[in-house]
């Protein structure tokens, strides 16, 4: 991928900061030169980034981990914005099912094992999140990451470089709240979904890998 300033990034997080969520995702499209992706994994609020997204380009690539431990709810959401939002959905699932992984390695590490986590995140999330990258080839990676979700996100910003798949990274709600998100969502009449869980994180102020940096050595490792 192109390889950009920092001084560049500051202005471009400058400028976008002023602009709408649908205006972010616009300019983003526009730097993508036809290889942008969205990704999603149907938690609360992502029905926003996705109706965003399908708005300016109706058949951007959604790339979606079904690492296999989704609650019945989620899946049922995702069919649901799929049929609604008529998604060009890429679904990427691990190697192994999550059956044969507990058979094998037990239950999810629980919340204060750190290093199982990792490993579990490694196989059933990084892993295929990073096969699909490569599969589909995005310059521009666009993401429903917000400011408030835990202490890492903070101190991001809308656009980054991401040096785990090598993308530009674009987040178009990053500085959205709960309460206009849920003003999105009913003047749009989304779905929201609040069943959601994911494994690989124990607890919603712990990342996956997928925006940290540990997550590149995992997947590597």
């Amino acid at each position: 991928m192109a390889s950009f300033s920092l001084e560049t990034l500051v202005g471009w997080n400058a400028v976008l900061r002023r602009q709408s969520p649908a205006d972010i995702v616009r300019w983003a499209l526009t730097q993508a030169g036809g290889r942008a992706i969205v990704s999603t994994n149907f938690r609360p609020y992502e029905a926003a980034i996705l109706h965003l997204s399908v708005q300016a380009q109706a058949d951007i690539p959604v790339l979606w981990v079904d690492h296999g431990y989704n609650r019945p709810a989620t899946y049922r959401h995702a069919e649901a914005l799929r049929a609604r939002l008529k998604l060009n959905l890429k679904p990427y699932l691990p190697r192994v099912t999550a059956a044969h992984r507990d058979a094998i390695y037990g239950p999810i590490p629980m919340a204060d094992d750190e290093d199982g986590l990792k490993k579990f995140s490694a196989v059933m999330k990084l892993e295929p999140f990073q096969r699909g990258m490569k599969e589909l080839e995005p310059l521009v990676w666009i993401t429903a990451l917000r400011q408030v979700q835990n202490p890492n996100r903070a101190g991001l910003d809308i656009v980054s470089i991401d040096e785990n798949f090598g993308a530009l990274k674009v987040s178009p709600l990053f500085y959205s709240s709960n309460v206009e998100l849920d003003a999105y969502l009913e003047r749009h009449d989304l779905p929201n979904e609040w069943d959601y869980f994911d494994p690989a994180k124990a607890d919603e102020k712990r990342e996956c890998g997928l925006h940290a940096a540990w997550g590149k050595q995992a997947v590597s490792a």
